[in-house]
């Protein structure tokens, strides 16, 4: 959910901390979004994602399993 408007990125990493995927990096008006994240291409394992909205930034970790 967003409070105000401005750039979202979603980029997810993989556990080398190399870029996998941008999801998302583009201007968004204010409120709720949802993003479908497909990983049928990638191998089972530990991936980073980013999110980054205005000042905000925030990195967790995901397990992907096949």
């Amino acid at each position: 959910e967003l409070p105000v408007n401005g750039n979202v990125s979603i980029k997810i990493f993989d556990i080398n901390g190399r870029l996998i995927k941008t999801l998302l990096n583009e201007n968004k008006n204010a409120g709720r979004y949802e993003i479908e994240f497909n990983g049928g291409n990638l191998a089972s394992g530990i991936y980073y994602y980013r999110i980054e909205a205005g000042s905000f930034s925030q990195v967790r970790k995901m397990i992907l399993l096949k």
